[in-house]
């Protein structure tokens, strides 16, 4: 009678890692759609950083609000207003946005993972989370497979845009720090799209002498909005109750990597060797970090 309760209580734990790494991949490909869009928006000059933002904001909040019913009374235990996690959200969101006008995305990439590698692994060790062996060694794979991804071409930064991307990528860190544990994930992100919207709406009316949005970056902004970014950051919360500190700084060093096979697959960009060794190196660096081995089977 042994092994048939050893069966069924090895259930609910394969469920829920299941669970956690669907929601991370699809965390995870929502952000690597979200860089897509900022590049044929920013990049490309569709629209200015302050207009990308209140639309890329208003946007999450109004699909938010219509999926997540956030002004209905919560249950016990639900999801409070957090202005720090709302106002992490719009600093990430704005100094992003600022910064990616001039910084070449090599070195954005590699400032913005940079720092919220810093803020998140902080933090976990600062909480007693320790690296394993193998949790290093996967760590260092994927830092080694982004640099070959963006080494080509790399050039001093401008100091201001490096210092906004650096802030991106702490706010970052700190946003997903607060979403650990959050009880609803849907109703947290709505609350704090809604919380940012007017500080969207401040910048906006701060920078009205320099504002310059075509309809095309409009409609990337709002796509960046309701989809990569106000559904995928619910993906993100929820996901997050599957990671410690550590596996959730890890995991999103996928995402330069996704978005440049994105480019490959949607945008017509040429594949390269680099990229497929920094591919390699990175997925397969972040699977060995946070993939943990299959428990041992019951002895019968």
């Amino acid at each position: 009678m042994e092994a048939p309760r050893a069966r069924i209580g090895a259930s609910p734990a394969r469920d829920r890692a299941a669970r956690g790494a669907l929601l991370t991949c699809a965390a995870l490909l929502a952000f690597a759609g979200n860089s897509l869009l900022c590049r044929l928006a920013l990049a490309g000059r569709a629209i200015d950083p302050a207009s990308f933002t209140a639309i890329r904001v208003a946007s999450g909040a109004a699909v938010l609000a219509l999926v997540g019913r956030p002004f209905r009374a919560a249950p016990a235990g639900g999801a409070p207003w957090r202005p720090a996690a709302a106002g992490a959200l719009f600093a990430y969101a704005l100094c992003f946005s600022l910064a990616y006008v001039t910084l070449d995305a090599g070195v954005g990439a590699l400032l913005l993972f940079g720092a919220v590698q810093v803020s998140m692994l902080g933090a976990g060790l600062a909480r007693g989370e320790r690296l394993t062996l193998r949790q290093a060694g996967g760590l260092l794979a994927a830092v080694a497979g982004l640099l070959v991804l963006v080494r080509p071409g790399l050039s001093a930064p401008d100091p201001a845009a490096a210092a906004l991307m650096i802030l991106a990528g702490l706010a970052w860190g700190v946003y997903s720090l607060l979403g650990r544990g959050v009880a609803d994930p849907v109703r947290a992100t709505a609350h704090n799209f809604l919380l940012a919207t007017p500080a969207a709406a401040v910048a906006l009316a701060a920078c009205a002498a320099r504002l310059d949005a075509s309809p095309r970056g409009a409609l990337l902004a709002a796509a960046s909005g309701a989809l990569t970014s106000g559904l995928g950051y619910v993906a993100w919360y929820a996901a997050l109750r599957h990671h410690t500190a550590t596996s959730a700084a890890v995991v999103q060093l996928a995402v330069p990597v996704l978005a440049a096979l994105g480019g490959v697959a949607l945008l017509g960009e040429r594949p390269t060797a680099r990229l497929f060794a920094a591919a390699v190196l990175t997925l397969g660096g972040v699977a060995l970090a946070v993939v943990r081995s299959a428990p041992p089977r019951p002895v019968r």
